[in-house]
Formats: structure tokens, C-alpha cells, sequence
């Protein structure tokens, strides 16, 4: 892939992350929607706040340029155990659904966003 083209997948994918883990999180992770969401899940009220938290962190530390290596990966490897604990968690409680099917396309999104960042920072 040339370049330009991976530069341009991992912006998309990226900002993708970005939006919904990190903006959307943000303005709406402590709504009474989301704590609801928790609870029915079986996680405390503290867990869904934690989260919020450690995902607007990791969601700066993907996007913006000048966070180092170590910490990106880092914030990767959390996404990814977000994104499968999600699907694990609503699979067990509620069967396979949608809410299973979208944890599994962020999962997937994410993994295109961490191959092309690993292209681009393996070119510096």
C-alpha cells in the first residue's frame, strides 16, 4: 500500500476511534442511558465512570501526533480489551445482537487503525 493511501486509512480509522470512544464518551458516557446500560450488564455505577475516563485518555493518546510509541500502544491494547469485553459481556447477557455485531466493527476498525499506524511509524 502506497503511502499516501495508508496515511489516509489511518486518519479515517483513527478519527473513527476517536469520535466514538473519545467525543461520544465524553458527552455521553455518564447519561442515564449509559448507566442503565452498565447496570444491566452487572457493572457497578464506579466501572462505567472508570471507563469513560480511560477512554477519553486513550482516545487523545491515539489522536493526537506527538504522543509517543509506548503510549499508543498501550491505548490500542485497551481499546482492543474494551471492544472484546464488550462483545463478550452483551453476548452473555442479551445473546447475539447488533450491540455484539458493532463491539466486533470497532474491534475491526481499530485493528486497521493499528496495522497502518504500524506502517507509517516503520517508515520514519
Amino acid at each position: 500500500m502506497k503511502t499516501k493511501s495508508t496515511k489516509v486509512l489511518y486518519w479515517l480509522s483513527t478519527s473513527l476511534i476517536f469520535l466514538f470512544e473519545g467525543v461520544m464518551t465524553a458527552f455521553f458516557g455518564t447519561s442515564q442511558m449509559a448507566v442503565d446500560g452498565m447496570a444491566h450488564l452487572g457493572y457497578p455505577a464506579y466501572f462505567g465512570i472508570m471507563l469513560v475516563a480511560f477512554k477519553v485518555v486513550g482516545a487523545l493518546a491515539l489522536i493526537v501526533p506527538a504522543v509517543k510509541q509506548p503510549y499508543k500502544e498501550w491505548a490500542y491494547a485497551g481499546f482492543g480489551i474494551v471492544f472484546i469485553s464488550a462483545a463478550v459481556s452483551n453476548w452473555a447477557v442479551d445473546g447475539f445482537n447488533g450491540t455484539v455485531v458493532m463491539a466486533l466493527v470497532f474491534l475491526g476498525i481499530l485493528a486497521v487503525s493499528r496495522a497502518t499506524y504500524g506502517k507509517l511509524s516503520a517508515k520514519k
